[in-house]
Parts: C-alpha cells; sequence; structure tokens
C-alpha cells in the first residue's frame, strides 16, 4: 500500500532539514507558515513566515549548537484530514550540555504545503534548561 501523501510529505521535509536544504523546505510551506516553539527558553515562541521559520529558527538551531543539532524521525502519523503528526528523537551539543530527547511536530498540510507546525517534546524543563 502506497504511504499517504502527507506523510511523504513530512518525510522529505525532515529528509531537507537533514541536508540543510533551504530551498527544499521552503518550496513545502505556505508563506503565512507558521512554525510554533514550546518552552520558556530564548527559541520559544512563534515563528510567522517562510523567512522566520527558516532563518530565524531553523538558522538559530544551527548556530546555537555549531551545527551539532540531529534529529532522527522515528514515524509519521496521518488522519487523512489535512494533518500529520511526526514523532522523532533530537539530539545537540551547546555550551558544554548535550541534549538527547524525543519530540514531535503536529503539521497542519493544505493541498501539498504545510501551513502550521505545533512542535512538541517529552521533557519541557530538560529542552528550557538546554536552551536557557
Amino acid at each position: 500500500m502506497a504511504e499517504h501523501p502527507h506523510a511523504t510529505l513530512v518525510r522529505k521535509g525532515y529528509e531537507a532539514f537533514q541536508r540543510g536544504d533551504m530551498d527544499t523546505l521552503r518550496s513545502m510551506m505556505t508563506g503565512d507558515c507558521t512554525h510554533h516553539v514550546p518552552g520558556s527558553h530564548p527559541l520559544a515562541g512563534d515563528y510567522k513566515g517562510i523567512d522566520s521559520i527558516l532563518d530565524g529558527y531553523y538558522g538559530r538551531l544551527h548556530s546555537e549548537t555549531g551545527g551539532s543539532f540531529r534529529v532522527e524521525l522515528r514515524d509519521v502519523l496521518v488522519d487523512g484530514r489535512g494533518h500529520a503528526m511526526s514523532v522523532h528523537r533530537f539530539t545537540a551539543d551547546r555550551q558544554g550540555k548535550h541534549i538527547d530527547e524525543s519530540g514531535g511536530i503536529v503539521f497542519r498540510i493544505v493541498g501539498d504545503k504545510m501551513t502550521d507546525l505545533d512542535e512538541c517534546v517529552a521533557d519541557m524543563d530538560k529542552a528550557d534548561d538546554f536552551w536557557t
């Protein structure tokens, strides 16, 4: 059985992120796409618009960790009504700290583009401590 197109889109996005392929990611999001980052640390908040997401958030993930931020996609779940949910593991090193944690993203998809990304983490305190 073929994979649902929304799961394929999410997998393609994770692969592009891992390669640092911002052009592919840009083509997968609507212009007003928003990425919501949980927590009370300096990277937490809402990144609205492609440039804000790619440069403001993803760029900071790279720069804050000296390029060590990595994410491993574990699974993608879909509802067939415009939502997909990823489950992943992420690791990074920053200022003498290391994080190895579970997380995920709830994607809202319209047509073949991501419109909204709600990020979740398994341990909010651990994430806040790492990024602070």
